[in-house]
């Protein structure tokens, strides 16, 4: 999920930087070359310290630690 890049999963995104690097920050692309899409947490998580996110009919609690880190758990 939204942890540690490229710690698991196949790698780390390739960081594409822009003309003005100090002023913009790199783009991160999939493997495939394709945008990756940005989610904030606390717009996932709506105000909430946990949700359930549901995948392929699996229910998977992600949370916030009371150190605010993220744990994601079957």
């Amino acid at each position: 999920m939204g942890g540690a890049r490229g710690a698991r999963g196949g790698g780390c995104p390739d960081m594409i930087s822009q003309q003005d690097p100090e002023s913009t920050p790199p783009v991160e692309r999939s493997p495939a070359g394709t945008r990756l899409k940005r989610i904030k947490v606390s717009e996932l998580l709506g105000g909430a310290r946990e949700v359930i996110l549901e995948h392929d009919s699996q229910d998977y609690r992600l949370r916030i630690t009371a150190n605010g880190k993220l744990i994601l758990t079957k």
